[in-house]
């Protein structure tokens, strides 16, 4: 969330960057608000100046005086509630602003290539999409998940259920025992308070998965990403600089009803409600942003290079780039049968914003306290590694090799088949 005293001091500035995310804000109403609110703040502490030069003459024939300013004073504290709330929901709706060295662009078109690795293969066949291959194996049933729950579900079985566990233990301990994150096992339920600190509420409240206990309980909601928990594990604490960085890397399934996509990716695993991912988060000191999101992307890139999967990095443009991030990179693995990359990690600086939400802080070498830097990537998504592997290491006969790396997470088996 922005502080009102950064948009004030230049708005212009403010506007220009928005505008270069395709966002129309009326600073004309952000204005007139923050006026009213400051000279409100004016009023009432003249107000209470003057309540207590009259307290001070110790005079009763003032007391009615003094009534009558209190009274004043709690209209005028009502009064800036109002506008506090109200300036509040739509600072709290705005998104973070865009570093300088972003691409500016209204949406994926003017993402920039920066580098592609992996030598993709040629087939001497059609290779088949991963859906078919699973459908032919059958160790993918969309139908069933279609009858049990709904659309944009699936049945993973048999070998490549081991194939799917096996991805996540190995991406895991790569990053606990390689890259020096901490394991952390969390819950899939995240109140209001936590949705709003990552800034998916009060924006994206529709795309989320609303759950209900009873009939007295605050809103709760199925974690969209990791992201949302594990960050806000430092909400409101002021953390002492020798505990940063903190890194942490959790393994979870996630929900979105992903209400934008309709009609988008309709066959096959690429967009489902439920999905495995392995999430990084990273709070570090705010100056330390730029390098720790060069190393997280490093280490979600590991990932990728120990399974020999062809990809590229990319860097989102200022209309590409999620909510809460200043600065993304994504990385696009190679699937075959659609002929192109799709992604299958996004890693993102949020700079202060997040912390700001969450009012989650630290003590600088100075002793002044600032607000923290956060982190997030995904280190990868489980299921679209599937796919990956599923499509690139395809053979003729529909079989799949298992890639070196995994063999010790999956009884050192060389490949899956109908055999």
């Amino acid at each position: 969330m922005h502080n009102i005293k950064n948009v004030r001091e230049d708005y212009e500035l403010f506007e220009k960057k928005l505008k270069n995310r395709n966002v129309e804000i009326d600073f004309k109403q952000i204005k007139d608000l923050d006026i009213k609110n400051r000279n409100l703040i004016q009023k009432k502490e003249g107000l209470e100046k003057e309540k207590k030069d009259i307290s001070k003459k110790n005079d009763k024939s003032l007391f009615e005086k003094s009534k009558e300013i209190s009274n004043l004073i709690e209209q005028l504290a009502k009064d800036q509630n109002k506008i506090n709330v109200n300036l509040n929901n739509i600072l709290s709706s705005i998104p973070n602003i865009p570093l300088d060295e972003v691409p500016v662009g209204i949406d994926e078109k003017s993402n920039k290539v920066l580098e592609i690795k992996g030598e993709i293969k040629k087939f001497n066949f059609k290779p088949k999409s991963h859906y078919e291959l699973g459908e032919n194996l059958e160790m993918l049933d969309f139908n069933l998940a279609t009858k049990t729950t709904g659309s944009r579900f699936v049945f993973v079985k048999r070998k490549l259920a081991l194939l799917e566990r096996a991805l996540s233990n190995f991406m895991v301990d790569t990053h606990t025992l390689e890259n020096g994150y901490l394991e952390i096992s969390p819950p899939l339920i995240a109140n209001a308070n936590t949705m709003y600190g990552t800034g998916q509420l009060p924006k994206f409240e529709n795309d989320q998965f609303e759950l209900k206990l009873d009939d007295k309980s605050d809103k709760k909601y199925l974690i969209p990403t990791a992201e949302v928990i594990l960050t806000n594990m430092v909400k409101d604490k002021i953390l002492n600089i020798k505990d940063l960085p903190i890194r942490l890397v959790a393994s979870t399934p996630c929900f979105r009803k992903e209400a934008g996509s309709y009609g988008k990716d309709t066959k096959g695993m690429i967009r489902q409600h439920q999905f495995y991912k392995v999430e990084l988060v990273s709070i570090v000191e705010n100056n330390q942003c730029m390098q720790e999101l060069e190393r997280m992307t490093e280490c979600a890139t590991k990932i990728l290079d120990d399974l020999k999967l062809p990809y590229r990095k990319i860097i989102l443009c200022t209309g590409d780039m999620g909510f809460g991030a200043e600065k993304t990179y994504d990385l696009e693995v190679w699937l075959p049968s659609e002929n192109k990359y799709r992604e299958i990690s996004s890693c993102s600086s949020c700079g202060s914003f997040q912390a700001r939400r969450m009012k989650a802080r630290y003590k600088n070498k100075d002793n002044n306290i600032e607000f923290v830097g956060t982190l997030n990537g995904s280190g990868l998504a489980v299921g679209r590694t599937l796919i990956a592997i599923l499509e690139n290491y395809q053979l003729e006969d529909g079989s799949i090799i298992i890639p070196e790396v995994l063999k010790p997470y999956m009884g050192n088996i060389d490949k899956i088949s109908n055999n």
